[in-house]
């Protein structure tokens, strides 16, 4: 690998190798494997499947586990284009970075304006939650007054930088893993006896499309290895331990959601029965623990959905930074990070600004559009390492076919195939919104005259 892309990769791509161990005066390489994995996990919630057990269970006809299973599998392959890309191209920005070195910089700006569009909207989502269950919990208090403080909380954490993020996750991640096994084991003692350990997972009624229908809401929970993806300039030996921390968070971060959705169903299997859906979670919780349970579930959720609201807050900001750093963005504003701090403060605080629409926006409405972005992107990454690994490579073996052909092709496929099964509301507003980015980027180019401008992914360098 080394080889490949230290000595013939540049004549064969035009791609300079990154000088990714270099630090200067920017964002500071803090984390290490076991911090990235917690940073992926934080992002992804583990508790997460919670938020629309109800949703995807009626949707499956009560077989949520397997739809996880297919989510997981398509996000494994994505999760190895991801690893494999990450290894020659370690820079902030993620799918925007790996697309606009392999494509070109229009249409990484594109995967990166409709990326944009899952994590502008990831934090408010988890803002808004925070609001919802502590007035739920305490009506006295207007739910934005829970909200705002969320928002100013999480921000000033995010100014301060990634030391102590990476501080506050680990508590955070934590406390939603002890309740996990809390759960699990009081939900174990529940289960009755008889129950078809199977019937989640596999039925002879199950219907494919349904499932591929939960699948395609479900990928939202995997976000967490992308945004592993962007903390390269921040991380010790990026090309070591990025890789090993998307594949880990994912792998891990399924198995939870694969087992939390398991045992769930098994203690409580009559899907049809919930008399509120959207509050399925309460009442399994209240049928296995009672008011104590319940109690320690709305502690543990906010704390993963603040956690979330970290991970989430700072990927993104590292996006906004790469395309203001590239000049696709307002540079004065998103692409220069803080001297004191060494973080990208203009963009934290526009992702702030955003996150204010949690005042008054619904959550249905925020969710039904999220996966859009997630999807189209990680098609991309999947066709981006077939692109860079086999069509611009000097020559092939068998091995690296089947590396680097069959592992991102299924990747693609499966990916695609979970973007066409949105329901039709979200795939139309996810299109306006590129074709909003599209207009855009005419305009930056002069109809398409100018090629936009490239960012020096190679350093993390930025005036303050």
């Amino acid at each position: 690998m080394k080889q490949q892309f230290s000595a013939s990769q540049p004549a064969a791509t035009g791609i300079t190798p990154p000088a990714a161990e270099q630090a200067g005066p920017g964002l500071k390489r803090v984390m290490g494997t076991p911090s990235l994995v917690l940073f992926g996990l934080a992002y992804m919630v583990p508790m997460t499947i919670f938020t629309t057990y109800g949703l995807v269970t009626t949707l499956t006809e009560g077989h949520l586990p397997a739809a996880y299973a297919v989510t997981l599998a398509a996000m494994m392959f994505t999760a190895f284009s991801y690893a494999f890309l990450v290894k020659v191209i370690p820079s902030a920005g993620s799918a925007y970075s790996f697309t606009q070195r392999i494509f070109g910089g229009h249409l990484g700006f594109t995967t990166g304006w409709t990326l944009m569009l899952d994590y502008l909207l990831l934090p408010l989502i988890n803002y808004l939650l925070i609001g919802v269950y502590l007035n739920a919990q305490f009506p006295a208090v207007p739910f934005w007054v829970f909200t705002l403080a969320a928002i100013v909380l999480v921000t000033l954490l995010n100014i301060v930088g990634l030391t102590v993020v990476r501080s506050a996750n680990l508590v955070l991640v934590g406390a939603q893993a002890v309740f996990v096994v809390v759960f699990v084991v009081l939900a174990a003692v529940k289960i009755p006896a008889g129950s078809s350990v199977t019937e989640p997972v596999f039925s002879a009624s199950m219907s494919p499309a349904l499932i591929m229908a939960g699948a395609a809401i479900l990928c939202l929970s995997f976000l967490g290895f992308d945004a592993v993806s962007t903390m390269s300039e921040e991380a010790r030996e990026p090309r070591r331990t990025v890789p090993r921390a998307i594949i880990l968070t994912t792998l891990i971060g399924g198995a939870a959601f694969i087992l939390i959705s398991w045992v769930s169903h098994l203690v409580h299997p009559d899907w049809q029965s919930f008399s509120d859906p959207d509050a399925a979670a309460i009442e399994i919780m209240d049928g296995i623990g009672g008011q104590m349970l319940t109690a320690l579930f709305l502690a543990a959720y906010i704390a993963g959905a603040t956690a979330s609201a970290m991970a989430s807050q700072a990927s993104v900001s590292r996006i906004l930074f790469a395309m203001g750093r590239d000049g696709v963005l307002p540079r004065k504003v998103f692409g220069r990070v803080n001297g004191r701090f060494h973080s990208p403060v203009g963009a934290i605080l526009v992702v702030s600004a955003v996150s204010l629409l949690a005042l008054v926006v619904e959550l249905e409405t925020v969710a039904s559009v999220v996966s859009f972005g997630a999807l189209f992107a990680f098609s991309l990454v999947n066709l981006g390492a077939i692109k860079f690994f086999l069509l611009d490579g000097a020559s092939q073996s068998v091995g690296r076919v089947l590396k680097y052909g069959l592992i991102p092709g299924i990747g693609f496929i499966l990916t695609v195939w979970l973007w066409f099964s949105l329901s039709t509301s979200a795939l139309m507003l996810g299109l306006a919104w590129m074709a909003v980015g599209i207009v855009y980027l005419a305009v930056l180019t002069r109809g398409f005259t100018l090629a936009p401008p490239r960012v020096d992914l190679d350093t993390a360098e930025a005036s303050a």
